[in-house]
């Protein structure tokens, strides 16, 4: 009768790429919690920068126990490389998060925070090329279907906002529009506009989570059916 005793070696590749996604799962609500907490209230102040760093440093402990997978494929490689740069540039801005806390003046601390806002904007799209290279990977149509589906709205999505927000930015300072405007048209304006950024930031987030669920389950079972 055929041995059908899979590769061990792959076996605990995919252990590894379980474990990198779980901690990516866990990370990305996490992170995205405890930077906004350390941003706006007092109560991680005992604690100071290393609840921010530790959560950092959880994405990016994800990110490298994917990597174990398939080290051959070249695209693959490549989205994780810059998912793994972009993370270790979040977690060197996040310690300005703590201090801008404390002195919400310093222009050079309000800068610092701007560029992690769009570091972790572009991590979260480059996660997305990382989700859809894995797919392309995985041996399962459906899984890869929805990842190319769902990846594609996700990127569309935080394009959009980031449209948005270059927007909300730089066209009062080019015109005199907005000053010329009712004060209740500014007041509704500035809702509709923080009530969009909400749903294109959080979308894509719920929605890469969900993704990355789903591929665990996947690998799980195509591992136990495997054994």
């Amino acid at each position: 009768m055929e041995n059908l005793t899979p590769d061990p070696q792959l076996l605990r590749s995919l252990g590894k790429l379980a474990r990198g996604l779980s901690a990516v799962f866990w990370g990305l609500p996490t992170t995205l919690i405890i930077c906004a907490e350390t941003a706006r209230v007092e109560f991680l102040e005992p604690f100071e920068v290393i609840p921010a760093l530790l959560a950092n440093c959880l994405l990016l402990y994800g990110l490298w126990q994917m990597s174990s997978f398939q080290k051959q494929e070249r695209p693959w490689r490549n989205a994780l490389d810059r998912a793994k740069l972009l993370g270790l540039i979040n977690l060197g801005l996040c310690p300005f998060l703590f201090w801008f806390n404390h002195m919400p003046g310093q222009t050079y601390f309000r800068d610092a925070i701007f560029v992690l806002v769009f570091s972790g904007l572009f991590f979260l799209f480059n996660l997305n090329v990382v989700l859809k290279q894995l797919g392309a990977m995985l041996p399962d149509e459906t899984l890869r279907h929805d990842i190319n589906l769902f990846t594609a709205l996700n990127r569309w999505l935080l394009s959009g906002w980031l449209i948005i927000i270059v927007a909300a930015i730089f066209l009062p300072q080019l015109t005199n529009f907005w000053a010329q405007l009712n004060p209740f048209v500014q007041f509704w304006i500035a809702r509709a506009e923080a009530a969009s950024l909400l749903f294109l930031g959080l979308s894509p987030l719920a929605v890469t989570m969900a993704l990355i669920w789903k591929t665990k389950e996947v690998i799980f079972d195509s591992v136990f059916s495997a054994k």
